[in-house]
């Protein structure tokens, strides 16, 4: 960004008006000028135009009123201070990412989250603001997600986050940290909060609610005697030591809450502890579990069944249970409860068993196993045209089950005892028709176990394929706001960084509420990345008398920002004061440290 003048000549006299723009490049490789802020014709013969008086804070003496001159032009006597401007010599410094900010707190406010953090957080008597810093955290998470270490030392200095929050002094490192360690305490109360402000603010309702897991690793060198220890990895890293995280949202996304475990925790193990967390947190009530395969075994079932307060439940079932239900799914007809998707349904033992046909998941799921098998079959072919050893063909034969997956389980593969019989014969291979008559038959299909016999299937099935919304959470939260790997050493502040997460990721959520009904075209990641666009710049403007006059000014929003704030409802603040600084040096607005 520069600042431009354009001249004009008109009867006899030099006009000159001054603009501060950018250069953008536009189709076809072209360079054109965008004005960002006008600053007007500067010339004593039309003197309403351009004198104007400006609020100007120096120091801490308090506001006044001052006019601009340019410094080769004579003042006229006026009652206020005249400061004399040398145009040759007006910058811009400190270009900075505002717009996704300003959108953070924004977010922040209509979550009313202050209410709650505020009471909790008080300034320190040293002055620090931690209520602040732990809004520093939450809006990086959610903007930009990074490490501490990364805010500490590039983000925050390239952002108008401080600018937005009245603080201008740099944020030690160990403040972010010390920050974490306060807030584990005020969890389980937050939990309830947002309960609160989820049925305000959306009338969200509480009484089916999602349950799955997941994981998030490290990078750190084990072994370690704390929650970080190697387990089933969702993300396919199996040598890094993790956590596990159970998550609770409603059908509608909202989170509810969610605990950390050890890495190494079965599935099976969490559903018990969290059934009676939940109940501790609000009361027990007729709710619905929903929840995928592999989460409760029989015995929990059973308790939820036969307990004192029975507890509904919707779970997915093992693909391998099909066989002993196949035959009696038979003779019972299909169920149309939507196109392309049909049910049957089998009550056993005080239990619905949902039987589900999908036209859309049938196509995929044949599609994926086609294309493995025909890349199998081809390398078979491939190995069998080769002179291997036979430790050779093995580990080869190795490294072509993994990649073909189930689809492995298809071919029948002989090969020979010995080195020397697989000289003279070769290996050989063949197709399991039988098995892939059953797999054929299987596909698009899966089962649904639930213990609400009374219920209408088309309802159970839509309620089983809201698992979509926690399966959304995990990614935004992995993705979106980067909740791994985690770096941090300390059991406390691992949970913390957590906890952190999912503050960024309750705002995200509500971001995506806002824009649902209105712009339901556009992710909540699109929207923030549209509002990253808008920029702050200080314009300097130097005096004559050795002091600068600093102009924190905004970018104008373009067509894309104003349609998104109509749409969301939303209004940019005005532009920041200016100040009149009595150094040369470039600094920020002068008010509280963190």
């Amino acid at each position: 960004m520069f600042v431009r003048c354009k001249k004009r000549f008109k009867d006899g006299k030099e006009h000159r008006y001054w603009s501060v723009v950018e250069n953008c490049r536009v189709r076809g490789g072209r360079v054109v000028q965008r004005q960002i802020l006008y600053l007007g014709e500067i010339n004593d013969s039309q003197r309403a135009a351009w004198c104007r008086a400006i609020e100007v804070l120096e120091g801490r003496s308090g506001s006044r009123q001052v006019a601009l001159f340019p410094e080769d032009r004579e003042a006229p006597e006026l009652d206020c201070e005249v400061v004399k401007i040398n145009v040759a010599e007006v910058s811009l410094h400190d270009p900075r990412q505002w717009g996704a900010c300003w959108l953070a707190l924004t977010l922040w406010d209509r979550l009313e989250l202050d209410r709650f953090w505020a009471p909790r957080l008080p300034p320190s008597r040293q002055g620090t603001r931690w209520l602040d810093v732990l809004k520093i955290l939450a809006c990086y998470r959610l903007v930009d997600p990074g490490s501490e270490w990364r805010l500490h030392r590039h983000w925050l200095e390239h952002s108008a986050l401080r600018d937005l929050l009245g603080c201008d002094r740099a944020i030690p490192a160990d403040t972010l940290y010390r920050c974490l360690d306060r807030l584990l305490a005020h969890r389980q109360a937050f939990f309830s909060f947002l309960r609160e402000r989820w049925a305000t603010l959306f009338d969200a309702r509480f009484d089916i609610l999602v349950y799955d897991l997941t994981s998030t690793y490290f990078e750190s060198d084990p072994p370690f005697d704390d929650k970080r220890q190697f387990g089933y990895s969702r993300d396919s890293r199996p040598d890094c030591v993790q956590v596990v995280i159970a998550l609770v949202v409603t059908p509608d996304g909202f989170p509810l809450a969610y605990e950390v475990m050890p890495g190494n925790t079965s599935d099976q193990s969490t559903l018990a502890g969290f059934l009676e967390r939940i109940e501790r947190q609000y009361g027990r009530s007729d709710r619905i579990w929903i929840m995928d395969r592999g989460i409760p075994t029989e015995e929990t079932l059973q308790q939820m069944r036969e307990g004192d307060a029975p507890v509904r439940y919707l779970v997915g079932t093992p693909k391998g249970r099909l066989t002993k239900f196949e035959k009696a799914f038979l003779d019972r007809p299909w169920q149309e409860v939507r196109e392309s998707v049909g049910v049957k349904l089998l009550v056993e033992d005080g239990e619905l068993y949902v039987l589900v046909r999908s036209e859309g998941r049938l196509h995929k799921e044949r599609a994926m196993r086609r294309r493995r098998l025909k890349r199998l079959w081809r390398r078979l072919g491939e190995l069998q045209g080769q002179s291997n050893s036979r430790d050779q063909l093995m580990l080869k034969l190795g490294a072509a089950r993994k990649d073909a997956g189930r689809a492995w389980g298809l071919v029948d593969i002989r090969v020979p005892a010995t080195a020397e019989e697989l000289a003279a014969h070769g290996f050989s291979f063949r197709l399991r028709r039988e098995r892939l008559r059953q797999v054929r038959r299987r596909e698009g299909r899966y089962l649904l176990r639930s213990n609400m016999v009374a219920e209408d299937p088309a309802e159970l099935w839509r309620l089983y394929m809201r698992l979509v919304e926690i399966e959304q959470a995990f990614k935004e939260l992995k993705h979106d706001l980067a909740v791994r790997p985690v770096f941090h050493q300390v059991e406390e502040r691992i949970e913390a960084h957590i906890f952190v997460s999912f503050i960024a990721y309750c705002l995200l959520v509500t971001l995506k509420n806002i824009a649902r009904p209105r712009a339901g075209g556009l992710t909540p990641r699109a929207i923030i990345e549209a509002f990253g666009t808008i920029q702050m710049v200080d314009v300097h403007l130097p005096t004559t008398d050795g002091r600068r006059l600093v102009l924190p000014r905004c970018t104008q929003p373009w067509k894309e920002h104003e349609l998104l704030l109509h749409q969301l409802g939303m209004t940019l603040p005005a532009q920041g004061a200016s100040r009149l600084s009595s150094c040369r040096r470039a600094t920020r607005c002068p008010s509280a440290a963190v």
